[in-house]
């Protein structure tokens, strides 16, 4: 507000809203505004008092109270309110208008906003104030409980008119579109995805080594891995062995998150040397395990025939990994986008699921995929058993192989230029 209330009229102010908003505290307001004509405060009192019963002689104390403070967005949303209150459409509108053009990011103006688009069956316009008040929301690093429930409406009210707008380009497109196969439309599907505001589009976030113009895809085409078959055939004799070292005291398995003592509190700190999760290694930065090799030698032997991702100092790596009942990683994103991830699923109880980017799948024990781990993922194990997947790097499908050969020979000469130190910039 603009000037200080004078100390009668602030008495009086104080008297009237312990007063309510009765005809009593009126005539205090009005004994106020005897001090101090036309004060913002006093005008905007008076216009909240009248507001349930006189919206429209309400309106006309708060637009009175803005050419006292005209830039002051609570007195703008007043006026909105009691204009949508007194049925002037027009008015509410430019009422809104005014907030926005002080603060676009203004959350609840931006909702009233939607709500008058929607009344007015402009569909479009109320999309957009609805996805911008759903960004605006995810924006914040904390949020209240209503906000949080704000946030759910504005999903659910652009989520609405995505499937409403979806429907309608289905009954277009599917007529000249419509026998194409899903993996030929993935990517155009998921173009209309992030056009409706349905899912975001990830990108890659590299820890080490980022090699540039690589497709960004979630889950690599299965159609690139035509091995797949042959790993996936051994599916038995894999998890036999796995159930075989299990079921043993030496194991090996180790928590997969050691950190180093001293490292400050992250989003890992809670599976910090935690058997939650937990992995065997087969291979290991390029390293075969002897003793691995001796109790699973038919795991071994199927690695063996795979073009698993040789890099000097790093690759190939592969190794079991477990996740205990009620387990869940946090999202997080790998190291090097040169390498693709494969997972074979070896044991998969009910309530276990995978999230890379915006798309979510569950394991299917057999069936191996491949993802490319620098785009964000997370995985769950919200049953009551053990979850266990054979996992393995490869070098990533739209890598060529002269494009391989040089990340060997760069490893190799970084190996000697820095005595070995540069390989960790790709090492997990």
């Amino acid at each position: 507000m603009t000037q200080s209330l004078s100390a009668p009229a602030m008495s009086l102010l104080q008297q009237a809203q312990a007063a309510g908003n009765g005809p009593a505290s009126r005539r205090l307001l009005e004994q106020a505004l005897g001090y101090d004509p036309d004060h913002p405060i006093l005008c905007n009192a008076m216009g909240m008092n009248l507001l349930a019963n006189d919206p429209a002689e309400a309106a006309i104390w708060f637009a009175r109270a803005i050419r006292g403070d005209a830039d002051a967005p609570p007195l703008w949303m007043n006026l909105a309110t009691a204009h949508r209150d007194a049925g002037d459409t027009a008015g509410e509108q430019e009422a809104l208008r005014q907030v926005l053009h002080r603060d676009q990011r203004h959350v609840m103006a931006n909702v009233r906003m939607a709500e008058w688009h929607e009344r007015a069956g402009e569909d479009s316009q109320a999309q957009f104030r609805w996805h911008g008040v759903a960004t605006v929301l995810q924006s914040l690093p904390e949020r209240s409980a209503g906000l949080d429930q704000l946030l759910t409406h504005a999903q659910a009210r652009v989520a609405a008119r995505a499937q409403v707008v979806s429907d309608r380009l289905d009954a277009a497109l599917m007529p000249q579109w419509g026998d194409v196969p899903p993996n030929r439309r993935r990517r155009f599907d998921r173009c209309v995805d992030a056009l409706l505001g349905r899912r975001s589009i990830y990108h890659n976030i590299c820890h080490g080594v980022h090699f540039p113009f690589l497709p960004a895809d979630e889950f690599f085409d299965r159609a690139l891995f035509p091995w797949f078959a042959e790993l996936e055939a051994a599916t038995p004799l894999i998890r036999a062995e796995l159930e075989a070292l299990l079921a043993r005291p030496d194991s090996g398995f180790a928590p997969y998150v050691a950190m180093e003592a001293g490292t400050p509190e992250n989003k890992w700190t809670a599976l910090d040397h935690s058997e939650a999760w937990s992995a065997r290694y087969l291979w290991r930065y390029g390293v075969r395990d002897e003793e691995m090799a001796a109790a699973c030698p038919g795991t071994m032997a199927v690695l063996g025939q795979m073009p698993l991702a040789e890099i000097p100092g790093k690759g190939p790596t592969a190794f079991f990994s477990v996740l205990k009942p009620g387990t869940r990683l946090p999202a997080h994103t790998g190291v090097s986008n040169i390498r693709a991830i494969v997972h074979l699923p070896l044991i998969v109880p009910q309530g276990c699921g995978f999230r890379v980017g915006g798309e979510t799948r569950v394991w299917t024990e057999g069936e191996a995929f491949a993802f490319d781990d620098t785009i964000e993922h997370e995985a769950w194990n919200d049953s009551a058993q053990l979850r266990a997947v054979l996992i393995l790097d490869v070098w990533n499908p739209h890598l060529t192989q002269e494009e391989q050969a040089m990340l060997r020979d760069l490893f190799v000469a970084l190996g000697r230029i820095e005595g070995g130190g540069a390989l960790a910039a790709i090492a997990e």
